[in-house]
């Protein structure tokens, strides 16, 4: 067992419910030493993962608050420990109060994501499924979710781990033949292994491919939003918000800088970037975020570029709008002078007016086109961090490595090499052989109480 650590799991902040936890050696004893069951029956007494209703007690005997408490015993418990759960009201002050409580009996402060790296580290999780507790918290998308749920489900684990348990038939084969000589060992042939190597590639490949749409997925798809001056591109970022995030008005060049908020449309997280108007100036504060305007177009995911659908479009417009990846026609409310030159013909246009609201579900459908989706992948199933992207990669190329000098005809010692490398990756991808350093880096990521 472990020392005793305790910790409000729901922060510091006003709520209907606040929930600490312990674990660690002595948690039910030091559940029963604050909490009384209104049936005057000990915790220690209690079946796991039972609530029961009471109340909690300073040693002095003072109701500190009325509560639920709930125990569950190693090793059928989140951490793999002797744990206990006290369910409370969600007051900052409340919450305090029980845990200086626990403290002063003896519990510590727990660290940033300590109960689950307790799980980890007692075999409840794989690094994978550890990784996918914080990406469900901060999870901002119903997919995101989806697919952070598939991950603690074990999805990466059971493909990489039938990858590993096949070269693990490869290299126990070989190890046989070497180590038992005289036993009777069907001969080590590398060219009888050739499918299953070329099967592990492409499971492989296929799954570090899918790397681009976690990040996508996780941290959201850069979205500049570009046109000239006055066009309604403010009003837009506003109308896709939801409030007024970005000041408008009708003289041109209001906004200098750009402005950055987050919203879903089209069931994608968009990390919108309101840019200032492109055009020629001689005001050397307009340039600068012309400039930026320029980058954020060059370093974007996705460019909307908004015309005002109330006048001609002009060559300016038509420059802008050959980098977009849709065009937005804003003002629809307006009596209509916009028609779009053939050469933009290729680019998904959207009719809607910013003012109204009208033709925002047609952009979201049309952004929903555009934006690679984990709907129609099964969930978990898709990569969302670089640690676990960088072990898949170089699983990969030893695996390639490992199938070329098979084609290649070299010694099987090379072979089982490359397939141990392989391994080797694997095993760092789930934590089975993963530095402690690696470890704690991980973990930092987590808030305080999970």
């Amino acid at each position: 067992m472990s020392d005793l650590i305790a910790a409000a799991a729901t922060g510091n902040v006003r709520s209907a419910i606040g929930i600490i936890r312990l674990s660690g050696d002595g948690a039910v004893e030091c559940a029963d030493r604050v909490f009384r069951a209104g049936s005057g029956r000990k915790m220690a007494d209690t079946a796991s993962n039972r609530l029961v209703y009471g109340g909690v007690y300073d040693g002095s005997g003072a109701l500190l608050d009325t509560c639920m408490c709930t125990v569950s015993r190693a090793p059928h418990s989140y951490t793999g420990e002797d744990t206990a759960e006290i369910q409370c009201h969600g007051s900052p002050a409340a919450l305090s109060a029980i845990l200086s409580e626990l403290f002063r009996l003896g519990a510590r402060q727990a660290r940033p994501g300590e109960f689950t790296k307790r799980a980890f580290l007692n075999g409840k999780l794989d690094l994978t499924q550890a990784e996918a507790v914080i990406d469900l918290i901060d999870a901002e998308t119903r997919e995101a979710a989806r697919n952070a749920s598939g991950q603690l489900g074990g999805a990466v684990t059971r493909k990489t781990d039938a990858v590993y348990s096949r070269l693990l038939d490869i290299a126990a084969h070989f190890h046989a033949v070497v180590d038992w000589p005289d036993e009777d060992v069907e001969d080590f042939e590398t060219k009888n292994y050739l499918d299953t190597l070329n099967n592990a590639e492409d499971t492989l490949s296929r799954l570090l491919d899918t790397f681009e749409r976690g990040r996508i997925l996780r941290d959201g798809v850069r979205t500049a939003i570009v046109g000239r001056p006055n066009v309604g591109k403010s009003s837009l970022l506003n109308a896709l918000l939801g409030f007024d995030r970005a000041i408008v008005t009708d003289v041109p060049g209001t906004t200098r800088d750009t402005v950055e908020e987050k919203c879903v449309l089209g069931g994608a997280l968009l990390r919108l970037v309101d840019t200032a108007g492109i055009r020629e100036s001689a005001d050397a504060v307009e340039r600068l975020g012309v400039e930026r305007s320029v980058r954020a177009m060059e370093s974007a995911d996705l460019v909307i570029a908004v015309l005002d659908a109330s006048r001609p479009i002009t060559p300016e417009d038509a420059d802008i709008a050959k980098r977009a990846s849709v065009i937005v026609l804003n003002k629809s409310d307006l009596p209509t002078k916009a028609l779009l030159p053939p050469e933009l013909a290729g680019i998904p246009a959207v009719r809607l007016s910013a003012r109204t609201g009208e033709g925002i579900p047609d952009l979201a459908r049309a952004v929903e086109r555009l934006v690679p989706g984990a709907a129609d992948a099964p969930a978990g199933e898709i990569l969302t961090n670089a640690r676990q992207a960088g072990e898949v990669a170089a699983a990969l190329e030893s695996v390639r490595a490992a199938r070329d000098a098979v084609v290649d005809g070299v010694t099987p010692d090379a072979v089982l090499t490359e397939l141990e490398s392989a391994m080797e990756a694997l095993g760092r991808l789930s934590g089975k052989t993963l530095a402690s350093d690696v470890t704690d880096r991980v973990f930092e990521r987590f808030c305080v109480g999970k």
